[in-house]
C-alpha cells in the first residue's frame, strides 16, 4: 500500500503561486509514476501533470503548460506541482496520485486533496 499526503494549497490572488507538496509513503519502490490531478465543482476530475519516477520525464495539459511545473525529490519521497501565474479557472480540489508496480498488478492511489482557490 501507498500512503499520499497532499499540503500546500490556499487562497491567492489571481497571478500569485503555490506550491503544492505530496509526501508519500509505505510500499513507495514500488511506484512508478505519480501525477496531479484536479476537480472543480460540476467537472470531471482531469489530469494536470505527471512525472515518471525513473526517467523524470514529464506531461502538462495544455492549460498549465508554461506556468506549472512538476518535479520530484526521491530522497524526501515528495512529489511538487509548483503553480505559477494562477487564474480563476484554476480553482479547484488538487489530488495527488500514484501508480504501483509489483509483477503485473498495478494499483493507483489517491491522496485526500487540497483546496486551491484563485480569486479574481
Amino acid at each position: 500500500q501507498v500512503q499520499l499526503v497532499e499540503s500546500g494549497g490556499g487562497l491567492v490572488q489571481a497571478g500569485g503561486s503555490l506550491r503544492l507538496s505530496c509526501a508519500a509513503s509505505g510500499n513507495i519502490f514500488s511506484i512508478t509514476a505519480m501525477g496531479w490531478y484536479r476537480q472543480a465543482p460540476g467537472k470531471q476530475r482531469e489530469l494536470v501533470a505527471s512525472i515518471i519516477i525513473g526517467g523524470g520525464s514529464t506531461t502538462y495539459a495544455e492549460s498549465v503548460k508554461g506556468r506549472f511545473t512538476i518535479s520530484r525529490d526521491n530522497a524526501k519521497n515528495t512529489v511538487y506541482l509548483q503553480t505559477n501565474s494562477l487564474k480563476p479557472e484554476d480553482t479547484a480540489v488538487y489530488y495527488c496520485n500514484s501508480v504501483s508496480k509489483v509483477g503485473n498488478a498495478v494499483s493507483v492511489h489517491w491522496g485526500q486533496g487540497t483546496q486551491v482557490t484563485v480569486s479574481s
